[in-house]
């Protein structure tokens, strides 16, 4: 057998991935660009949809609330990340709708001044108006952390070392929303996964034109076939006899959206009423922009590479989460019934299609705000059965968890110190999480139950987001386990020049603000 050479073996970091058809700032032609931007449109539907089925009716509201409130919260989804796309971090994300609000907004729902309320509208138009209190309170955390600096001089303490776990568990963290809910709807789930797998991947260098179209327009074409299959199912009777579960699930016309849904209705800030305040409240919503600020920043970590960009300097970063902090302040004005972070989905698109062009997300924010105003024509896209999508996110979770591995290339993977930091950072933030789900599924409360509200608010909240508790375990081991002559290790001597806006040519290429406005906010 012949003599491998060294050369033949080994593979030189790169801080940029390589294989992307267009990077932050190139851009497909516009044909191209508008069905790219519908793609992630559609992907957004997910989260916008789930989080006010989950919530409003526990509210008290009715189907035409619940209509209102994803409307509202794509509307502003379309805002928030027009704005961050803009003048924020300027990556290719979407700036969606959070799960890590769940908790505090449920201990308001549950709160006893509010359950007691026998009108099932006014509980929910009250509960709505608390809910905007403590976001428009809360959100001046990340506005105050972004704007001021802090953030990004905090940042200066990660490493790639640290990093990885971060945005790996970002991934790895969501696998409840993947397979577990695709097992809920087998026979249209399933099909999905398959069929996407097999498009993008086996069947991506079929061209059209010398245009990939099965690679980059997989998951348009996926969701249209499966729920075309989906809605024979449906009208065929296949469920006519099944459990509410699997029909629910299953089912293409349980949603009662559509007929819910008015012809033209444009959101607007206050439209519930005059938000409440209350101290408390506020103080545990503080809990869920926290873990929205560490969840939104490593995401920017993972959309940098799959946007084929160097990564976000300090003042960038910082940058992101001050206009972050904004959105926030939007969700509470507008009455979205939840808070907003990077939606990890649409991170992950990217990669499968691999445009990290910045213009594509900008068109896809053009279409929430359009359809969230036509609500029928909304209602019909936001009907898609959520186990379709949950098929989807088994892949680009996944993604997303295997671009937080990479950050491992920069650094000595041979050292025991490193192995040991990256191992239990991943699993203390898979098994802490855990623990505060199932300890909150048997008890139908947090493992945190003091009689201060908002105590339990945050370590229940903090605790039940991997990323979070990752960052925690791994940043903290990183910086005092052995650190005199761990720097190259620890990768920190790749991460160097980013640290800065100016040191790195590049940066000024994928980061600088539009319209010459750094002339008015030089970067630092």
């Amino acid at each position: 057998m012949a003599e491998v050479k060294p050369e033949e073996i080994s593979h030189p970091p790169m801080e940029q991935l390589q294989g992307f058809e267009y990077c932050i700032d190139s851009n497909p032609p516009w044909g191209e660009a508008i069905i790219l931007g519908f793609q992630h449109y559609i992907l957004a539907l997910g989260t916008a949809v789930m989080i006010p089925a989950v919530l409003v009716p526990m509210m008290g509201g009715s189907d035409g609330d619940r209509v209102r409130v994803v409307q509202t919260l794509l509307f502003v989804t379309g805002i928030n990340t027009l704005l961050q796309s803009l003048f924020g971090t300027r990556l290719p994300t979407v700036i969606g709708g959070s799960y890590a609000f769940v908790v505090p907004i449920m201990a308001i729902i549950q709160d006893s001044s509010l359950a007691a309320i026998p009108d099932d509208h006014e509980r929910f138009l009250q509960t709505m108006r608390a809910i905007q209190g403590a976001l428009i309170v809360s959100s001046s955390i990340q506005i105050i952390l972004g704007y001021s600096q802090l953030w990004g001089i905090f940042s200066r303490f990660f490493s790639p070392l640290g990093m990885a776990p971060v945005v790996a568990l970002l991934g790895f963290g969501l696998f409840e929303r993947g397979f577990p809910v695709v097992g809920r709807c087998v026979e249209v789930g399933l099909p999905m996964l398959i069929l996407f797998v097999v498009l993008s991947q086996y069947l991506k260098n079929v061209q059209i034109r010398d245009i990939p179209i099965l690679e980059r327009f997989s998951l348009f074409i996926c969701i249209a076939l499966v729920w075309a299959y989906a809605q024979i199912l449906t009208a065929g009777g296949a469920y006519k006899h099944s459990p509410e579960v699997t029909q629910i699930n299953c089912r293409t016309d349980r949603a009662n959206l559509i007929s819910s849904a008015p012809w033209i209705k444009i959101p607007f800030p206050l439209q519930w009423g005059a938000p409440t305040f209350s101290a408390g409240q506020s103080f545990g919503m503080v809990s869920a922009v926290l873990v929205s600020l560490v969840e939104s920043t490593a995401s920017y970590k993972a959309a940098a590479r799959l946007a084929s960009a160097t990564p976000p300097p300090a003042h960038i970063l910082s940058r992101g989460i001050g206009w972050q902090g904004i959105g926030i302040l939007l969700d509470g004005l507008f009455g979205t019934g939840t808070g907003s972070t990077v939606s990890v989905e649409n991170v992950g698109l990217l990669g499968s299609m691999r445009i990290g062009s910045r213009r594509v997300i900008q068109i896809s924010a053009g279409f929430m705000i359009f359809f969230s105003m036509l609500g029928k024509f909304g209602a019909l896209f936001a009907s898609i059965p959520f186990t379709i999508f949950a098929a989807v996110y088994c892949v680009l979770f996944g993604l997303v968890a295997a671009v937080g591995l990479s950050f491992l290339q920069f650094t000595n993977m041979n050292s025991m110190r490193n192995l040991f930091i990256v191992g239990v950072s991943i699993f203390l933030g898979l098994s802490v999480p855990e623990y505060f789900f199932r300890y909150s599924m048997a008890a139908q409360r947090g493992p945190a139950h003091t009689k201060a509200g908002w105590f339990n608010d945050y370590i229940n909240t903090i605790f039940s987001s991997p990323p979070t508790v990752g960052l925690i375990v791994a940043v903290f081991l990183d910086n005092t386990l052995e650190v005199k002559n761990a720097a190259k290790d620890r990768g920190m001597p790749w991460w160097v020049p980013f640290r800065s806006f100016k040191g790195d040519a590049r940066s000024e290429e994928f980061y600088s603000l539009p319209f010459n406005l750094n002339r008015f906010f030089p970067p630092s």
